[in-house]
């Protein structure tokens, strides 16, 4: 499952890149698209990350920045979504698999911070 995420971070990032770039060229295009390459590459670079944490709590906030940046990809997608409706195909394909990730690492999360409770206890 692990090496899963690591790929589908990796190919999440990729494919909203690529959709970038089909993106028209313009001052306000361009910051939209900096910042969705930017989140979304954060979200496999944060998760790769989270693989070698030091602790459970260094996992758990290491993932906790993998859930803001990928919500963060959403939200741009939403944006592109109204502003590009002649990609919304794309978009849509994009916005399943940030929110399936969302789901996955919140999940994650959750275990995690049950793991480390029950080991305490």
């Amino acid at each position: 499952m692990k090496n899963q995420i690591l790929e589908r971070t990796k190919t999440f990032a990729l494919e909203c890149w690529k959709f970038c770039f089909k993106v028209p060229k313009s001052r306000e295009y361009n910051a939209f698209v900096n910042q969705l390459i930017r989140s979304s590459s954060s979200v496999g670079a944060n998760y790769r990350a989270s693989q070698r944490a030091k602790s459970t709590s260094d996992f758990i906030n290491k993932l906790k920045i993998v859930e803001e940046e990928v919500d963060e990809s959403v939200y741009w997608l939403e944006i592109f979504e109204e502003v590009l409706p002649e990609h919304k195909d794309e978009i849509l394909k994009l916005k399943k698999e940030g929110s399936e990730l969302l789901a996955i690492i919140v999940s994650s999360i959750n275990t995690a911070k049950r793991n480390q409770k029950n080991s305490i206890s």
